[in-house]
Order: structure tokens, then C-alpha cells, then sequence
């Protein structure tokens, strides 16, 4: 009888770490099960490609994958360059007007979106407009393990939205944690 219960909350802790593990490497696990190599896999988001986002948005900072958020929050953020996050950032109107159609063609809520962007889109609720990929519920889900200090106290990173410092292969739309390096910290390991 006592060798029982010790093995009882053995095979109990090691079923819930098992858990964890599995929940945490979900995606991954799905393209093994779908025969899908998990190097070669098609990128979590569609990358950033037409030539005007990239040289206008992307001269200042990353160019963030159209699918990282809705068309409403593109909307919202084009039609607020003149105080985009403390900067002016206006652009003609016909710039504007292209990179309106670029970016809500391919939002998260659009036809066009693939990889991880239909479950950015649900994870937003209709009422909410988020400005920021940091501030919607599946970016916080897939952060929430991050000590801040790493990243703002981490002169190579500075904030939660200079994806590229860390995600290795950001530029491409892969957001893979397995290829997450903090600068000054190595390789990611959770």
C-alpha cells in the first residue's frame, strides 16, 4: 500500500508534464501528424512583399506581416499617420491608397489569409480594433512566458514589437519558437 501512492503522484506528475509539453509544441505536433517536415513548413504568416510597405513601413521599423492584424486595425492605422505612435507619418494619398488595398487584402479577417492569421483574426473580438500586434490576446498567449526584463532592459531588443531581434526568420513570416534567439541570451528555451 505505501509503494502505491508514490507511484500514483509519479505517473500523475508525469502525465501533466507530458501535457504541457504537448500543448506547448501543439503546431508543430499537427504538421508531424500531417506528414508536414516542420523545417520546410509553409510560414506561420505571409510575409511582407509588396515593395511600397516594405520601403515606406519597413524603412522605420519591421515590416510586420499584413496578417498579424485585421483589416479594421489597418484601417485605423492608416487613417492615423499624422500621429502614428508619436511620429508623423503621413504619406501621400495615393501611397496611402496602396498600401490600404495591400494590407487589408492580406489582414488576418481576409480571404487571402493563411498560416497562423484566421486564428490572430479570432482571437480579436469584432468590438476591439487593436493598433499593435502586442496588444490582441494571441500575441499575449504566445508571449506570456517572456520576462519583460529580456526584452526592455535588453538594449538589442527594447520592446515586445522589434520581432526581428528575436525571431530569427521574422522577415520570411516564420515566427517558429524554435528558432527564437534573444540577443545577448541565445537560444530560446521554455
Amino acid at each position: 500500500m505505501r509503494l502505491r501512492y508514490p507511484l500514483t503522484l509519479t505517473a500523475l506528475a508525469l502525465s501533466l508534464a507530458a501535457g504541457l509539453v504537448i500543448g506547448d509544441d501543439d503546431e508543430h505536433e499537427r504538421d508531424r501528424q500531417r506528414g508536414h517536415s516542420t523545417m520546410f513548413r509553409q510560414a506561420d504568416f505571409s510575409p511582407a512583399q509588396d515593395p511600397t510597405y516594405r520601403s515606406e513601413c519597413g524603412g522605420c521599423h519591421f515590416a510586420y506581416p499584413p496578417g498579424l492584424l485585421p483589416a479594421r486595425s489597418w484601417e485605423a492605422l492608416l487613417d492615423g499617420l499624422g500621429d502614428h505612435f508619436g511620429d508623423n507619418a503621413e504619406l501621400s494619398d495615393a501611397v496611402t491608397a496602396q498600401l490600404r488595398g495591400y494590407l487589408t487584402t492580406q489582414a488576418a479577417d481576409s480571404a487571402e489569409a493563411s498560416g497562423r492569421a484566421p486564428a490572430v483574426a479570432a482571437s480579436i473580438p469584432a468590438s476591439e480594433t487593436p493598433l499593435r500586434f502586442t496588444a490582441t490576446r494571441y500575441f499575449q498567449r504566445k508571449h506570456h512566458e517572456i520576462d519583460p526584463r529580456t526584452v526592455h532592459d535588453n538594449p538589442q531588443v527594447g520592446s515586445l514589437s522589434a520581432c526581428a531581434a528575436c525571431h530569427t526568420q521574422a522577415d520570411a513570416g516564420s515566427f517558429d519558437e524554435h528558432q527564437v534567439r534573444i540577443p545577448g541570451m541565445g537560444r530560446w528555451e521554455d
